[in-house]
């Protein structure tokens, strides 16, 4: 995701970095270049067929209908994946931080487990089976299990849960402790499956096959109208209008899927990073507390006396 100043709205004008324009600049010259042809044939050769321009306006507001709906499901998708990617953030805070609360001893290594299930879900929302980043988090055997998982998130949240479970035999967490433990680990799972269902659940293919039939039809058709009452002019005309609209569709497809690693996706590098450096500062204030603790403890029985 590209940062940028909302309020310096004239310097985006002349942006390139992340726009659509990329994508879409061959279009923009075959289609230019295609009504240059049509005038020159026209102008030269012979005749071009005019087509009702009130007949086109009406199939154009039919094209703009399609292209809101792709654009508003588009959208609700990104921005359901960064409610998710929140849920995530959340959870690992509680988690953790509930966790280095009541626990008598330091939860460096179940920060650890968190971190690399945030680093492990990235990597498994775009598809990659590279998790080396997450080595040094977990330990040998873990790697290995989970990197040879089908699902390698899930079964870090599986070694979240037994966290917890073998701190509560141990008695370092009564029941209840070890019931909100479980459930932030069980918060995680539920953000995690709503990544996925948005991930495999792509606009049914006849919305976008018909979507995408509809404007070139259109957009193929606009020189025929607008020929005879533009001229050589109608090239540039038919230019602009297709960056509009070809655009607007494109940019429906380039955030339908959040989770990539393009310019206009969800920057879950940077929730990664923030989820690794909180818990790491929860389990230093968590350490210093159980430090100070250990050495206040041999004064008590003096203050007590006095």
């Amino acid at each position: 995701m590209i940062a940028y100043d909302r309020k310096h709205w004239f310097s985006l004008m002349f942006t390139v970095r992340g726009t659509i324009l990329p994508r879409v600049r061959r279009e923009l010259v075959y289609f230019f270049l295609g009504t240059l042809a049509l005038c020159a044939c026209h102008q030269w050769l012979f005749a071009v067929p005019v087509l009702n321009s009130l007949g086109h306006t009406v199939m154009g507001v039919t094209v703009g209908m399609l292209i809101v709906f792709r654009n508003n499901c588009s959208y609700d998708r990104f921005w359901e994946g960064r409610k998710l990617w929140g849920g995530i953030i959340t959870h690992s805070r509680n988690l953790v931080r509930t966790a280095a609360a009541f626990a008598s001893q330091p939860v460096n290594d179940l920060a650890d487990l968190v971190t690399a299930y945030a680093h492990a879900l990235k990597q498994h929302l775009r598809g990659k089976k590279d998790l080396s980043e997450i080595e040094g988090m977990v330990p040998a055997d873990t790697y290995r299990r989970v990197v040879a998982a089908d699902n390698p998130p899930t079964l870090l949240a599986w070694y979240i849960g037994d966290w917890v479970k073998q701190r509560h035999v141990a008695g370092q967490f009564d029941a209840a402790t070890a019931r909100a433990l479980d459930n932030c680990a069980a918060g995680l799972i539920d953000c995690q499956s709503g990544c996925e269902r948005i991930l495999t659940t792509p606009l049914p293919f006849a919305y976008a096959v018909h979507i995408r039939q509809m404007l070139m039809l259109y957009l193929m058709t606009l020189p025929l109208v607008l020929l005879p009452l533009m001229g050589w002019f109608s090239a540039p005309a038919v230019a602009i209008i297709v960056f509009g609209l070809l655009g607007i569709e494109t940019v429906g497809v380039e955030i339908e899927d959040p989770f990539g690693d393009e310019a206009n996706d969800l920057h879950i590098e940077a929730f990664c990073a923030q989820i690794r450096h909180e818990l790491q500062a929860t389990t230093d204030a968590a350490e210093a507390r159980v430090g100070g603790l250990r050495l206040a403890t041999p004064e008590a029985p003096s203050r007590r006396a006095a």
